[in-house]
């Protein structure tokens, strides 16, 4: 579960590098975070011969990129690329258990992603060929149901088209920070932002949804929930959080060093700690059943070395 900044402190009984009042634990966070950070999309690679049993080295390699950037990209060289049980060994192998067995979710818990030529009720864009707006996942989801860690597993990509970007949440943090304090403070409160309800025909899928964009976990992790569609969002209507929700849209520019591109291939996968994603559109063939097609899993849970105690 996840609080607004000043009542995570508390909770706490600590001073962190999140706190506003603890300029100094925030410049040595920051110098630290921003030592040898990877450039380009190359450097979050991690080659996994197989995603079932990873060896030492391979978990160390994905572990060491999420902890410096929350996004590791892995290219299996196995052969069991398309398969779903894969995926959730993999997970489990970081410890990612607790799926989010959401609406759009198939009966296993992981969703499949492809256009579809007739939608559930409920679907959204991940089903159609559109362009993705930068979004966290699942920031509609309530306060207990927080998404903290995903996978992403390409088995099929489009004939051209579908460029993943992502953009890791504590860069984000860091960027808003330092132009304006007051905007982090902004975006900490419990009503900064609004997700309206997910009606369908007459029927609420979904109830609203009210808190913030950032808050820190239990354990002091940074957590952001967020979506640039602005029919998707209701911002608190005083002037600091409008300039910083403005700020932070303002932050996906196309020669922003902080954002990573990759079209994903067969083989290929994401695994993060929820940071910020969007995607091109791609081309899809109606007449063909070969389209692009990712498994997408969701969890409660944070990437973590499982092989440590506690």
């Amino acid at each position: 579960m996840t609080a607004p900044l000043s009542q995570s402190f508390k909770q706490a009984g600590r001073a962190d590098h999140f706190d506003l009042a603890n300029e100094g634990a925030y410049h040595a966070w920051r110098v630290r975070k921003l030592a040898d950070y990877p450039m380009r999309a190359g450097g979050l690679l991690v080659p996994v011969a197989d995603g079932f049993r990873l060896t030492r080295a391979e978990r160390l390699a994905v572990l060491r990129t999420v902890g410096k950037t929350n996004i590791a990209i892995y290219q299996l060289s196995g052969p069991a690329a398309a398969d779903k049980h894969m995926v959730r060994e993999l997970a489990r192998q970081f410890g990612l258990q607790h799926l989010d067995n959401n609406l759009c979710a198939d009966e296993d818990g992981i969703t499949s992603l492809q256009v579809v030529g007739k939608r559930r009720v409920g679907e959204y864009i991940p089903y159609t060929s559109k362009r993705l707006n930068w979004h966290t996942d699942g920031y509609y989801n309530s306060p207990d149901r927080q998404i903290r860690g995903v996978i992403l597993h390409c088995v099929r990509p489009a004939a051209s088209g579908g460029e993943n970007a992502f953009m890791d949440h504590e860069i984000a943090y860091i960027q808003l920070r330092d132009e304006n304090p007051d905007y982090i403070r902004a975006l900490t409160a419990p009503d900064a932002m609004t997700i309206p309800p997910n009606v369908q025909n007459g029927e609420e899928l979904r109830a609203s949804r009210t808190g913030p964009v950032f808050s820190v976990d239990v354990g002091g992790h940074l957590h952001m929930r967020y979506s640039a569609r602005g029919r998707n969002i209701v911002w608190k209507k005083d002037s600091t959080t409008q300039a910083a929700a403005e700020c932070l849209l303002n932050l996906f520019q196309p020669d922003s060093p902080y954002i990573f591109r990759h079209r994903l291939e067969a083989g290929q996968g994401v695994i993060s700690n929820n940071a910020l994603h969007c995607r091109t559109e791609f081309e899809h063939d109606a007449g063909s059943d070969q389209g692009r097609l990712l498994y997408r899993a969701r969890y409660f849970d944070r990437v973590r070395d499982t092989h440590q105690s506690g």
